[in-house]
């Protein structure tokens, strides 16, 4: 069960992800031609307003399509109606000509042969050859991506990350304002089936000392941690009597903390205070989340890196001590989506963000094959990233 929970959270992450980018877009005037809860193909879909809305066979977050986000090039007719020309070749000369137009930037006249070369094609009874030249179409249309002005670009693909981010700081405003922000040492929650209950710890205890050594609220965990799995003994003051626990070893967690399994209650903070602690984690968390990027070739940020794997699993941890505990595991997975696709790589929204102000300060764009190397540079860093993510998740499942 908290796996599908920790799934469902991450799938809604990407969701509010992509209905950042939708209603950016709708709102500047570049009209995406799909909107998906879920991945295609659909299980329901209907249009209304040249948008087709649907609901995805893959249950993972949502899609969206912004129609002309490359600009079209010559070769492209060659790429995607290959098959349409092998089948009838009388389709060679109106494909020449479209790519003619195409070649020499006129795309207006264009948009003229690709409507010649898709009725010659009609005519000739080629199948499956629509929402290839629909793609094309969209690549051409005044309201196409690339043609647009470079702050409605940047707006477009900027309001995706910007919705995890600000997402991130709402969740953590909530949390500060209900569960608390700094740890008091009574006991919120005892996991049942952990160690903590093993040892006797209630709900409503207070800790005071951890194996004969007093202790602050933020010395509980980090004494915990440091036990390395050896016997630990809790002091607890229960209904205003001192109580000796049983000894017990804590279990390391996903994260290589040693946890006993119960979470201390917090003090819970006002609007502005709440406000101002998430604004402040948010850097602070973001500051940390960068670090650990630049250094992916370094032992000790490369660890620190999760893939989904490890994500869920971190998910599934933190539903097991409350929806606090959740929630503030949610708004640190919500940031970390947005400041990755914040990095100025193709094709993540970040690539797209620095070419859309590169072409706007040069005045005019950059060539379809710088696009493609960068892209291939990029995916393959990104690449980079999912291994060590996953490598890490491999070695944490196996204790290492």
């Amino acid at each position: 069960m908290s796996f599908a929970v920790a799934i469902l959270g991450l799938a809604f992450l990407v969701l509010i992800h992509e209905c950042g980018h939708f209603f950016a877009s709708l709102a500047v005037g570049m009209r995406p031609r799909k909107f998906y809860v879920g991945f295609p193909p659909a299980i329901v879909k209907t249009k209304r307003n040249g948008i087709e809305y649907g609901v995805g066979a893959i249950p993972l977050g949502g899609y969206v399509r912004i129609p002309g986000m490359h600009r079209p090039a010559a070769k492209d007719v060659d790429l995607v109606f290959s098959r349409a020309l092998h089948a009838a070749p009388e389709l060679v000369g109106p494909a020449e000509r479209l790519k003619r137009s195409l070649a020499a930037e006129d795309y207006e006249t264009a948009r003229i042969r690709l409507a010649e070369f898709h009725e010659r094609a009609q005519e000739l009874g080629v199948p499956s050859i629509e929402k290839q030249v629909t793609d094309l179409e969209d690549a051409l249309s005044p309201t196409a991506y690339w043609r647009a002005p470079t702050w409605k670009r940047v707006t477009a693909i900027a309001a995706g990350p910007l919705t995890n981010l600000v997402f991130a700081v709402v969740l953590f405003a909530i949390v500060f304002m209900t569960a608390g922000w700094n740890p008091t040492t009574k006991v919120a929650t005892v996991l049942k089936g952990s160690r903590a209950e093993a040892a006797g710890l209630q709900a409503g205890d207070r800790v005071v000392a951890v194996n004969g050594r007093a202790v602050s609220p933020t010395e509980i965990s980090d004494s915990i941690s440091a036990s390395k799995g050896r016997p630990i003994r809790l002091l607890v003051v229960r209904n205003g009597q001192l109580t000796v626990l049983k000894p017990e070893r804590a279990k390391k967690e996903s994260d290589d903390r040693y946890r006993l399994g119960f979470a201390l209650a917090g003090q819970p903070l006002g609007f502005g205070g709440a406000l101002w602690q998430s604004v402040k984690t948010t850097g602070t968390v973001s500051r940390d989340t960068i670090k650990a990027l630049g250094g992916i070739f370094r032992s000790k940020e490369r660890n620190q890196i999760s893939g989904p794997g490890g994500i869920v699993k971190g998910s599934a941890d933190a539903v097991h001590y409350g929806w606090a505990s959740y929630l503030s595991v949610l708004a640190f997975i919500s940031l970390s989506l947005a400041l990755l696709n914040l990095l100025p790589l193709l094709p993540l929204d970040g690539g797209h963000i620095a070419f859309s102000l590169l072409e706007g300060i040069r005045g005019k764009a950059i060539a379809r094959e710088v696009y493609e190397r960068v892209s291939a540079v990029g995916i393959a860093i990104v690449l980079l990233l999912f291994v060590v993510g996953l490598s890490n998740d491999v070695g944490r499942l196996g204790g290492g």
